[in-house]
């Protein structure tokens, strides 16, 4: 993304003071950010990949399902697709899922011999987003959660709740898209706070600050929030 297309679609609190103070007030609501424990790279892009369009415990039961039945993604591969489909059907689009699964998976194979992204955590982050966005199937914010979730780097992944708050708290213009909200958030947020202000975005969006409904009077960033009492 050009910088004149950052700038356009920054918004009026788009700045790394502001980042600090609420990333601040947040770490005093939900406590001390917990990294969680990085799962391997392959394994966290399927995750990824079936966390789309449902919920966690869904997500997980799906995933439980697929390694249940097919305990190597080589058994995955060579899977019919549609025992994959039915593997995977709690976590809802199932036969999307499976298809992109197998996809990728061959990608994967056919590119480094092997089942691992390993090679993608020594690329820079520019790199490892266009490399890992030519898989089947991947866009930017699977590829960033795979590169802070399994490999420590610092992005911030836009999911629905980030995306959301980004554009209530004036982080974005409420015209941005996910993708570019992605990319403002990389210029703005500085390195060491991706990882926890992803997280704390994401809590307080189930909690407080809901898609339907926000609680704007009991919130603790409603004098930070631009979008507060609308």
């Amino acid at each position: 993304m050009k910088k004149d297309q950052i700038k356009k679609f920054t918004g009026i609190n788009g700045n790394s003071r502001r980042i600090r103070a609420l990333n601040t007030r947040l770490n005093k609501i939900y406590g001390p950010f917990k990294p969680f424990r990085p799962k391997e790279g392959v394994e966290e892009l399927i995750v990824t990949v079936l966390s789309q369009n449902t919920n966690d415990i869904n997500r997980d039961r799906a995933f439980r399902n697929l390694i249940d039945k097919f305990p190597t993604w080589d058994g995955v591969l060579a899977a019919p697709q549609k025992k994959i489909e039915n593997a995977i059907r709690v976590g809802g689009l199932a036969k999307t899922k499976s298809r992109a699964i197998k996809k990728i998976l061959g990608e994967i194979k056919s590119r480094y011999g092997r089942f691992t992204l390993d090679p993608i955590s020594k690329l820079p982050i520019d790199e490892a987003i266009e490399t890992l966005t030519k898989l089947p199937n991947v866009g930017v914010k699977t590829a960033a959660c795979v590169l802070v979730f399994s490999f420590g780097k610092p992005v911030i992944p836009v999911d629905t709740h980030v995306h959301r708050l980004s554009r209530r708290l004036g982080l974005v213009s409420e015209k941005a898209t996910r993708d570019q909200t992605f990319y403002i958030l990389m210029e703005i947020v500085p390195e060491k706070l991706r990882y926890p202000f992803h997280i704390y975005l994401i809590r307080h969006g189930r909690n407080v600050c809901k898609s339907q409904r926000p609680m704007c009077g009991g919130c603790a960033l409603s004098d930070l929030c631009p979008s507060a009492g609308y």
